[in-house]
Formats: structure tokens, sequence, C-alpha cells
């Protein structure tokens, strides 16, 4: 049994198309626009953080390539800020088409546990 919740994609199938979308860099929401604004510019200028979410992308395009058909992994979104209503966050979107042969479950093994989770090596 596998349970959670998280606005991140883990491992999404859908027309044999396997998505995941790491989460990945975090600032607290301000509390105007403006200070809204300028945190999203200071997290996007991070370098730590603008690092650790491309660690995680390179992980989600490698968990992905394991079970895509060949030339058909492509990075949608790149670091684009996704706002919830406490805090935002780095995104980035990675798909591919799932090989023939393969199922949803092959794509969950290949994608957990999340990078965005476990870390890296």
């Amino acid at each position: 049994v596998l349970v959670g919740c998280s606005p991140e994609i883990m491992c999404r199938v859908k027309d044999r198309e396997v998505t995941v979308r790491p989460l990945a860099g975090t600032r607290p929401r301000g509390a105007t626009e403006k200070e809204d604004k300028a945190l999203e510019q200071e997290l996007l200028a991070d370098p730590k953080e603008r690092a650790e979410h491309v660690m995680l992308v390179d992980l989600g395009r490698n968990d992905i390539g394991r079970i895509a058909e060949f030339g058909t992994v492509d990075l949608t979104e790149i670091m684009v800020i996704e706002r919830y209503s406490h805090v935002m966050h780095i995104s980035s979107e990675v798909r591919g088409k799932l090989r023939e042969g393969l199922d949803a479950f092959d794509a969950l093994k290949s994608c957990l546990p999340a990078g965005t989770v476990s870390g890296a090596p």
C-alpha cells in the first residue's frame, strides 16, 4: 500500500505517457504581491536551490529514461514557480512515452522512491 499527500507528481501514467514533476526549492508566501514576487526572484536566484532542483530533475529524467521509449524523454517545464497557500516551490516537469511491454507498475517501480523524498546517492 502506498499512501501520500503532496502537490508533487511522483509518477503519473496516462495514455502511456509517464510524468514526474519534482518540487524542490521552497520559500514562504509573501504578505503582498510585491513581497511574493521578491521571494520568487530570491528563490530562483539562489544557487543552492537551483543546483538541488537541477539534480532532482536529472534524477527524474533518469527514472523515466529507464522505462521510456528511446528519444521520448522530454523536459516540458523547467523551473517554474508553483504557489500554494503558505509556500511556493520551484517545479519542473519530465515526460516520456512508456515502452511497449511495460505498464504503470513498471513506471512506478522506476520512479520510486522519488529523489525529492530520498535524496541522491
